[in-house]
């Protein structure tokens, strides 16, 4: 039952964040911010579906130990894309709170970005196989925790001075992502239970994503 259940999320996630990501590319009408909203849902679901898919298809068949080669790959394409979706919401918080210093700060999430990718793509990080190091999955995640931490500070400190209500809980939806995906990577292969997480930071990233469709909608009927 677990694996149809699952199966059913990550099928309706896949799906839904897609089409929400091309209607708001489509009614974007210009507005650059809910552009970046919608290319960020397309990265997002397609990213995760190198993961979501082989994962779905391994619950449903013969188990996740015969689909290790295409989860790992998946894993690391997701963990790349990942880094994406966070520099696209890097712009989102130039554009929507007219932003145009901070050079320095740009240039520092650009490093962050390109370190997490290198890091990704190192072959020490034994994607593919069962007994990937632990080590290498913190290593990766450091750059990627500093860039996560960047993005709450930034839209917790702008939403506040701009009593911006339609992003007054951006912060959060990063901060709970984090929350739950944190265990997952130091704990999972002592307790497999905590690969549960994932549902609960996925939804997380999909409140992330509907932020911005409200926006879109407010923006439209106004």
């Amino acid at each position: 039952m677990q694996a149809y259940m699952e199966s059913l999320f990550n099928v309706s996630y896949l799906i839904g964040v897609v089409i929400i990501g091309i209607i708001m590319i489509n009614k974007s009408a210009g507005n650059k911010e809910h552009l970046l909203f919608g290319i960020m849902a397309v990265v997002l679901g397609a990213g995760d579906a190198f993961h979501l898919v082989p994962r779905t298809i391994a619950l449903l068949t013969t188990g996740l130990e015969n689909y290790t080669v295409m989860l790992g790959i998946g894993k690391m394409i997701t963990s790349i894309t990942m880094t994406v979706f966070y520099l696209l919401l890097y712009y989102v918080w130039r554009i929507r709170y007219k932003v145009t210093d901070r050079k320095n700060l740009t240039i520092a999430f650009y490093g962050l970005s390109l370190i997490r990718i290198a890091l990704c793509l190192m072959p020490q990080n034994l994607w593919t196989s069962v007994d990937a190091p632990l080590a290498w999955a913190i290593y990766r995640n450091i750059p990627f925790a500093f860039m996560g931490l960047i993005i709450i500070v930034l839209f917790y400190v702008e939403a506040r001075k701009n009593n911006d209500k339609a992003f007054r809980f951006m912060w959060l939806t990063i901060v709970l992502s984090f929350a739950f995906y944190t265990p997952v990577v130091l704990w999972v292969d002592v307790i497999p239970l905590l690969g549960m997480l994932m549902i609960p930071k996925t939804i997380a990233y999909v409140w992330t994503i509907l932020i911005g469709y409200s926006d879109l909608r407010k923006t439209i009927r106004d």
